[in-house]
């Protein structure tokens, strides 16, 4: 068995790894007694307020993109380098909150774009359709 960090266990409390590793460490936790002593510690630690510097950085999301970033991401406007870095934070990294994030920014982007559509269709009908009288 492979040994698990601190900080990932500090990922897991505050559940920002990617979701088949929260799996996989989950099941490890009901089998080690050990790793479960571990992460009462961590978790009694940060309850008394003691941080680090790794911890405030995973609390804020400091590295995650704004929600106008990844609106842009989707919209293909934004910097190759930028565009890089985001695509690697969503499918390498595996963060979830930001592949939340983008799947609501992705699926308002559909549906206004099936109500201007649908706009443009109805306006594109108006005077064409006949009234019963």
């Amino acid at each position: 068995m492979h040994t698990i960090s601190d900080a990932t266990l500090l990922a897991y409390i505050e559940e920002s790894l990617p979701l088949e590793q929260m799996t996989n460490l989950e099941v490890l936790l009901r089998q080690n007694g050990e790793l479960q002593s571990r992460l009462r510690e961590l978790i009694a630690k940060r309850e008394s307020g003691v941080h680090s510097i790794g911890d405030i950085w995973r609390r804020h999301r400091i590295s995650c993109p704004t929600r106008e970033e990844l609106g842009s991401y989707l919209l293909g406007a934004m910097t190759d380098e930028k565009r890089d870095y985001i695509k690697f934070h969503i499918e390498e990294i595996g963060c979830r909150f930001c592949q939340s994030n983008l799947s609501d920014l992705s699926e308002s982007q559909h549906k206004e774009a099936v109500s201007a559509r649908r706009k443009k269709y109805f306006q594109s009908s108006v005077g064409r359709l006949k009234t019963e009288g």
